[in-house]
């Protein structure tokens, strides 16, 4: 595992993101599991690669991995929970274009708590990122937005104000490990699944793409971000992170044959470009940081 700490920040962010891209695509192939269902069993999964990341890297000071991670860890996981179920809670009460759009403005939530908050600047290249990148999810997803219910569009809020506070706990304390604190985060949405599915008996199938989801996509995706933002700016993770929103049309398009509208691959272009400019930019900082040196 300290193979995965060495690579860097924004690297690591960006493998996150292509992780998590992958949701929608597995979603769209369960056979009969509710929403709810679904959050219980990719919560189970997610629990179980969490423990094993966290058993390989501490073996016999797993337990003491918690106590170190100390009330950051438990506030940033008990946060995290909240975006967990909003996103579910918004997936039935608001459209799922509506819930997407939302989901994507953790960019500039990202962006505003860290400069308030970790007085992290916003250079010029990064704000005109934003508003490009921005610019290519409103192209992307603006013809789907509708009014929707308010509790689903303000339920939708809870994902990405719940993971700029995440990052933002990870910037904070950069010394403390807050994988512990996405175990904390998967109790939290394992019992508020099972409470809310009824019955949590769904089919072999089903569980299989719960796995997929739990382990690969979500597991992987969040120990990848939550490992890389202690060396990534709170803006440029939003940025990169918008790739997910790129990716998953992507996938459905190239596995399940779902063709998106032009529109959309305009948009993900811009989106992509506004990535790249932002690596370009990070690379420019860092060439003339090893010249003064």
């Amino acid at each position: 595992m300290n193979i995965i700490k060495k690579l860097p920040g924004p690297l690591l962010v960006f493998m996150g993101a292509c992780s998590l891209s992958f949701g929608g695509l597995i979603v769209k192939s369960f056979e009969g599991a509710t929403l709810w269902q679904i959050l219980f069993w990719r919560t189970v999964f997610f629990l179980f690669i969490i423990s094993v990341y966290l058993f390989i890297t501490y073996r016999s000071k797993f337990l003491k991995s918690f106590y170190d991670s100390g009330i950051p860890g438990f506030f940033g996981g008990f946060i995290l929970s909240f975006g967990f179920c909003g996103y579910v809670f918004a997936m039935y009460n608001t459209t799922v274009a509506n819930a997407n759009f939302i989901i994507q403005t953790q960019t500039i939530f990202l962006a505003i708590f860290g400069y308030f908050f970790l007085k992290e600047k916003i250079s010029a290249i990064t704000l005109a990122s934003i508003i490009l990148a921005i610019s290519g999810i409103l192209l992307m997803v603006g013809g789907s937005l509708s009014p929707g219910q308010m509790t689903g569009n303000i339920a939708a809020f809870l994902m990405p104000i719940s993971f700029a506070v995440l990052i933002l706990v990870v910037r904070k304390y950069p010394n403390v490990d807050m994988v512990p604190s996405q175990f904390i985060a998967g109790v939290f949405a394992l019992i508020i699944g099972y409470l809310m599915s009824g019955k949590i008996l769904i089919s072999g199938h089903d569980i299989f793409l719960g796995f997929l989801a739990g382990s690969l996509q979500l597991g992987l995706g969040f120990i990848f971000i939550t490992i890389g933002a202690q060396r990534t700016p709170s803006a440029m993770v939003g940025i990169i992170m918008l790739t997910e929103a790129v990716l998953g049309p992507l996938w459905a398009w190239i596995f399940i044959d779902e063709q998106p509208p032009m529109i959309v691959l305009f948009g993900g272009s811009i989106v992509i470009f506004a990535v790249l400019l932002q690596f370009y930019h990070l690379f420019s900082v860092e060439k003339k940081q090893l010249n003064t040196n």
